[in-house]
């Protein structure tokens, strides 16, 4: 019996020092599924993680990964403002005929929405001269990183803070692009955050990205579908 109790007041110690952290897991967890379902409360989720995250972070002086944080909640409040404000909608067209609320007009990338019609950015594979383009963004990026990490502060980890910080900042603007093979660094970036955050004993979120490096798989199976 005591030895039961002992190890509840374990768990209970290790939930108390790391509710935060566990906060900040479940509504990145959230926030995937509202992602997928286009559900517009994705963006408040969202920036509550980010801001539970820039606590953690800087507690654990992941400051490159912090910075991150900061600039995802940014595009949270902007992403929440556009949605709500319906940014992108514009009058239909006369002679663009739709083929009725909720489907596709043929050949236009249109999608109708009661008399109004959205622009879509379509899925596309990402070409050559900017793929070089970003490789070489992402050079300089992760040197100069990792230079102000290692000079200037006591990250402990600046490589690899630098390393996927870089990265993410690239797949968030293929993302925003929706270049296809931005899923391919997802999967990059969610591994070696995995492995980057069992060292430093954060496993709520080693749980969080590793169900992001899982769905980054069925990401790219169903953005396939749409190439």
């Amino acid at each position: 019996m005591l030895q039961v109790a002992g190890c509840w007041l374990q768990v209970a110690s290790w939930l108390s020092d790391n509710y935060l952290e566990i906060f900040g897991a479940v509504t990145g967890i959230l926030y995937v599924f509202l992602e997928i379902r286009q559900n517009i409360w994705l963006w408040p989720v969202g920036i509550a993680t980010s801001a539970v995250y820039i606590i953690v972070f800087f507690t654990n002086k992941f400051y490159a990964d912090m910075g991150l944080q900061g600039y995802y909640l940014v595009i949270s409040v902007l992403g929440w403002y556009w949605w709500v404000n319906g940014r992108g909608l514009r009058a239909q067209g006369t002679g663009q005929g739709a083929q009725g609320s909720g489907h596709r007009a043929q050949g236009t990338g249109l999608r109708a929405q009661g008399g109004k019609q959205r622009a879509e950015l379509q899925v596309s594979r990402l070409k050559i001269k900017t793929g070089i383009t970003l490789l070489l963004i992402w050079l300089a990026i992760y040197a100069g990183m990792w230079f102000v990490l290692d000079r200037f502060t006591d990250s402990p980890v600046p490589a690899w803070d630098s390393f996927i910080t870089s990265l993410s900042i690239i797949a968030t603007w293929m993302l925003a692009r929706k270049i296809y093979e931005h899923w391919y660094l997802w999967l990059i970036v969610n591994a070696a955050a995995v492995l980057l955050f069992i060292t430093r004993g954060l496993y709520p979120t080693v749980i969080l990205y590793l169900i992001y490096f899982i769905m980054s798989f069925a990401g790219l199976r169903v953005w396939r579908r749409s190439l």
